[in-house]
C-alpha cells in the first residue's frame, strides 16, 4: 500500500514537467509565428529546442535509473552535471541574438505567469517529506520558501505588468529563493561538505523521476527569470 502514494507522486512529477514544458514550447511557437523570419529557420529552431529538451530529459533519466548520479565518491560529485549543464546552456541562450528577437514577441505576463508551477513543485516536495523521502528542510515546513515565488507569480503578472522596476525586483527575489533551496538540496546530499545531516537526505533528487527536479524544473524556474530580466532590461513592457 505504501508504494501507491509514492507512485502517484512520481507520476505527478512527470506530468507537471511535461505540462510546463509544453507551455514553454507553445509560447515559443506562438512567438516564432510573429517573427519575420523564413519558415525554414523558424521550424529548424523550434525542432532544435524541442529535441534538445527531449534529449536532455532522456539522458538524465537514463543516468538516474542507472545509478550514475548516486556515486558521491568523486569530486565534484557527478550530480553537479545536472546543475551546471542547464545553467550554462540557458545563460548562452538568454544572451543570444535569436532569444532577444523572440522575446520581443512574447508577452511579459506569459513568462512571469508560468512561474506559478513552483507552487505545485513545493506541494510535491511536501508530499515526499510526508512519505519520508525528502528532508524537511527542502519543504515550506523547513527552510524552503520558494513557494512564495509561485504564489506571487499570477499577481506579479497582472499587477506589475506595466511596472518594469517592480518586475525586475520580483525576478531577483525569485532567483534568491531558488538559490536558497538549491543550496539546501546540495548541502543535504551525502557528500563531504554536507551540512544538513538529518535523514533522509536529498539523495532522492538523483533518482528518476525526481532527477527532473534539478535537471528540468529548477532550470525552468531560473530560465524564466533570466528571460524575463532580459525582456525588462531591453525595455519590453
Amino acid at each position: 500500500m505504501e508504494k501507491i502514494p509514492i507512485l502517484a507522486t512520481q507520476i505527478s512529477f512527470i506530468v507537471l514537467t511535461v505540462v510546463m514544458y509544453s507551455f514553454v514550447l507553445m509560447g515559443l511557437k506562438n512567438a516564432l509565428s510573429k517573427i519575420n523570419w523564413e519558415e525554414k529557420r523558424k521550424n529548424n529552431l523550434f525542432l532544435r529546442v524541442r529535441f534538445a529538451l527531449i534529449g536532455w530529459g532522456i539522458v538524465i533519466s537514463a543516468l538516474g535509473i542507472a545509478g550514475f548520479f548516486q556515486d558521491f565518491t568523486s569530486f565534484p560529485p557527478r550530480f553537479m552535471i545536472v546543475l551546471v549543464v542547464p545553467l550554462i546552456t540557458l545563460l548562452v541562450v538568454t544572451f543570444s541574438k535569436p532569444a532577444a528577437e523572440i522575446l520581443k514577441h512574447v508577452p511579459v505576463k506569459y513568462i512571469v505567469g508560468l512561474q506559478v508551477f513552483r507552487v505545485f513543485v513545493e506541494l510535491l516536495l511536501w508530499v515526499l517529506f510526508l512519505q519520508n523521502i525528502a528532508p524537511v528542510q527542502m519543504t515550506f515546513e523547513g527552510r524552503n520558501f520558494d513557494v512564495l515565488a509561485g504564489i506571487t507569480a499570477p499577481f506579479a503578472a497582472y499587477f506589475l505588468v506595466n511596472n518594469r522596476i517592480g518586475l525586475i525586483i520580483w525576478n531577483i527575489l525569485g532567483l534568491c529563493l531558488l538559490i536558497n533551496i538549491v543550496s539546501i538540496a546540495i548541502l543535504s546530499l551525502p557528500t563531504p561538505f554536507r551540512v544538513f545531516v538529518n535523514e533522509p537526505g536529498s539523495i532522492m533528487v538523483t533518482h528518476f523521476p525526481f532527477i527532473w527536479l534539478p535537471g528540468l524544473l529548477v532550470p525552468l524556474a531560473y530560465g524564466l527569470h533570466f528571460l524575463s530580466l532580459r525582456q525588462l532590461v531591453n525595455g519590453k513592457r
